[in-house]
């Protein structure tokens, strides 16, 4: 059991990610954290900061390949996380608003995203991969409002593709100007997550709660035509 709690530890840390298990490890990391709700607790913004950090090893550990290339490799496991939420959303559909609550399943959580792709529409696919949570329930949510696949997809690869670019570039490029960076990653993940998650608890504290059916399999969440 406490090996089993040290190696969650070890997986919300995304140095020891990167130093221990590399691209294979970040890459399912990352497909977990964008559609499997077991994975709403990884680290995704931080990790793809510090991989861009040390985009350079994780280039020469794997074939000496390219930075981009290893980038587009990741953005595909954010499409695919995403394709797998949809899909399970699309056959789940409003039976998980009837779920009880676990350790992976919050349904907190999910109602957080359904409210907020209630207010942004197809949108919300694509600012939900820069806000940690919202981003594991947003394609699950999608599915569960019959979102429009093509729709779906376009949002997804996007959104999928700015968030990798830019959080890796960032780190890649942050790096390069500032040599000592690597030194301070504690600080700089810190600053990260806080940065990341305040919109989330802004909206925990400050939102405004909102009437929901009180017998979600026999009524969809409200979605309005311009919005998917």
């Amino acid at each position: 059991m406490d090996q089993m709690i040290e190696f969650f530890k070890h997986l919300i840390n995304p140095s020891w990610i990167i130093e221990h298990g590399g691209l294979y490890l970040l890459l399912a990391i990352i497909f977990a954290e964008t559609g499997l709700f077991i994975g709403f607790f990884l680290p995704g913004d931080s990790l793809l900061f510090v991989a861009g950090i040390y985009g350079e090893d994780l280039s020469r550990s794997f074939f000496d390949m390219p930075l981009v290339v290893l980038m587009l490799l990741i953005a595909v496991a954010g499409v695919l996380g995403n394709m797998v939420g949809f899909w399970f959303g699309q056959k789940s559909g409003p039976l998980m608003f009837k779920k009880k609550d676990t350790f992976f399943f919050k349904q907190k959580h999910l109602h957080q995203a359904h409210d907020f792709f209630v207010k942004y529409g197809g949108g919300a696919i694509f600012f939900a991969r820069f806000l940690p949570i919202i981003r594991t329930f947003a394609p699950i949510v999608a599915g569960i409002v019959q979102m429009d696949r093509k729709k779906f997809m376009l949002y997804n690869v996007i959104g999928s593709f700015a968030w990798v670019f830019s959080m890796m570039l960032a780190g890649h490029y942050l790096d390069k100007l500032f040599p000592g960076l690597k030194d301070r990653l504690e600080l700089v993940i810190l600053v990260i997550v806080l940065v990341t998650t305040l919109p989330v608890f802004i909206k925990l504290i400050f939102g405004k709660a909102k009437p929901r059916p009180h017998d979600p399999a026999e009524e969809k969440p409200e979605v309005t035509d311009s919005a998917v």
